[in-house]
C-alpha cells in the first residue's frame, strides 16, 4: 500500500480578502486562498495514482496540481485544514469512489480516500486562526488543523 498526497489550486483563483470568509469582518488587509488536499492509501504504481489524480480530480484547464508533500503557496501566517468526520456523508467522497469501483479499466485500487479544504491566510497584523475556526468550521461535521507559517501545528 502507498500514501499519495495531492493539493489542487484554481489556475485563475487568486488571494481574495479574508472578510469574506467570516461573520464579522476582521479589518486590516488579512486575504486568503483556497485550495483541495487529496489523500489517498492506494495499491499500485504511483505513477497510475497520479494519472487517476489528473483525470478524475483535476480539470486539466482551470486547475494545476502539486504531488509535494509541502505547502503551494508561499508568505502565508497559517493554514487551516478541515474536512469531514470520519463517519460523516461526504458525498464528494463517496461520489469519487463511486465512479472508481464502476471503472472498467482501473490501474490502482483505492482503499482509502480523504478530501480535505485547506484555507491559507496571509495576515500582516497578526490574526489568529479561532475567529476562521469558529466562522467556517462546524464542530458536527468538520475537523480541523491549523498550520503556521513555520509548519508547526498550532491548533
Amino acid at each position: 500500500m502507498a500514501i499519495l498526497t495531492a493539493e489542487v489550486t484554481g489556475r485563475f483563483d487568486g488571494k481574495g480578502d479574508a472578510d469574506k470568509l467570516v461573520y464579522a469582518p476582521i479589518g486590516g488587509d488579512s486575504t486568503y486562498q483556497k485550495t483541495r488536499v487529496y489523500s489517498m492509501d492506494y495499491d499500485g504504481k504511483s505513477n497510475d495514482a497520479e494519472q487517476f489524480v489528473r483525470g478524475t480530480l483535476v480539470d486539466s484547464y482551470a486547475d494545476e496540481v502539486s504531488f509535494a508533500d509541502e505547502p503551494v503557496v508561499d508568505g502565508f501566517a497559517f493554514f487551516i485544514d478541515y474536512g469531514m468526520k470520519p463517519g460523516a456523508l461526504d458525498l464528494e467522497k463517496e461520489a469519487i469512489l463511486t465512479s472508481h469501483r464502476g471503472a472498467r479499466d482501473r490501474a490502482i485500487e483505492i482503499i482509502s480516500l480523504k478530501i480535505t479544504q485547506r484555507i491559507y491566510i496571509f495576515s500582516g497584523d497578526g490574526v489568529a486562526p479561532d475567529r476562521f475556526i469558529r466562522d467556517i468550521c462546524n464542530s458536527a461535521i468538520h475537523v480541523w488543523s491549523v498550520t503556521g507559517a513555520n509548519e508547526r501545528d498550532v491548533a
